[in-house]
């Protein structure tokens, strides 16, 4: 496997690029507007320079990475030579599904069909492919650069071949994959989501403030940030939207969205990438200036 085609160039879709790049594998980087992949890739040097100054990689290493990757908004052209594809598309399933689509039509009969989906079907995905034995979720986490885990979820018809191909991958990009299997949520966010909707409820319900849901989180149970804060940082549109899943999939009330997050997210306050959400942030940053909402 030499050949990586990366679909999306946002938050999770450069890091991948960077992550394939840096352990030199050919990456195409493919979006449908110019001006996200210019922003993707100075985001992969932004993010290198910083391995560069803590001195986890050289110069030289860094150099070889950016080299290896290139751009286009064509999905036809960027696929055309891939042994695995990774889509990093919007959480959306009909974006997806119609992508999984196109690239089905343009790979080698060889490749893997890869989506970084945190909580949409593998097995939804792969029904609209001539491959579903060849499709399969490589669900990494933010930062990709710095998270070890990669969660492999197999489909409801992907091959042992295909999974045992993708574990060894992941593990060659020095991460660490673990297999589960498909059913919605995955383990990652069937577990977190629940975490975070319930600190929503509290926080909804006057239970206690916003910095004091956190605290207790952080202190208490050894989190490395508060619920509520992390929320912010994956995306309020996004924690709702796998929400959403869960609730559709189990049919279950435990997994309904608080109706505050559908409030916040209504109103644009999606969290660090819209500048406000639990806490308000300095534009282009995730530096906090205070909270952004009152209990």
């Amino acid at each position: 496997m030499k050949h990586v085609s990366v679909i999306g160039s946002g938050t999770m879709g450069n890091g991948i690029a960077h992550v394939f790049a840096l352990y030199g594998y050919s990456v195409k980087l493919i979006d449908i507007h110019e001006s996200a992949l210019q922003k993707g890739v100075a985001n992969i040097d932004k993010n290198l320079s910083r391995q560069v100054d803590k001195g986890t990689i050289d110069a030289a290493r860094k150099a070889s990475a950016l080299a290896n990757i290139s751009l286009t908004t064509s999905i036809s052209e960027g696929c055309r030579n891939a042994d695995l594809v990774v889509e990093a598309a919007s959480e959306q399933i009909d974006i997806k599904l119609n992508i999984f689509k196109e690239i089905d039509g343009c790979v080698p009969p060889h490749a893997i069909l890869a989506s970084n989906t945190s909580s949409i079907s593998i097995t939804r995905i792969a029904s609209v492919t001539k491959r579903a034995d060849k499709v399969i979720g490589m669900h990494f986490m933010n930062p990709v650069p710095l998270m070890k885990l990669v969660e492999v979820i197999r489909g409801y018809k992907t091959s042992d071949e295909v999974t045992s191909t993708v574990i060894e991958l992941s593990r060659r990009l020095d991460k660490t994959p673990v297999e589960v299997n498909d059913y919605p949520g995955f383990i990652s966010n069937r577990i977190l989501m629940p975490m975070i909707n319930e600190a929503i409820c509290s926080l909804h319900e006057g239970v206690a403030g916003v910095a004091e849901i956190d605290e207790v989180m952080k202190l208490g149970m050894a989190h490395p940030m508060g619920p509520l804060e992390l929320a912010d940082f994956i995306g309020l549109d996004v924690c709702l939207s796998i929400l959403r899943v869960l609730h559709d999939g189990f049919g279950n009330p435990k997994y309904a969205p608080c109706p505050l997050l559908v409030n916040m997210v209504t109103a644009g306050h999606n969290g660090i990438k819209s500048g406000v959400g639990f806490y308000r942030y300095t534009p282009g940053s995730k530096e906090k200036k205070g909270v952004g909402i009152k209990n």
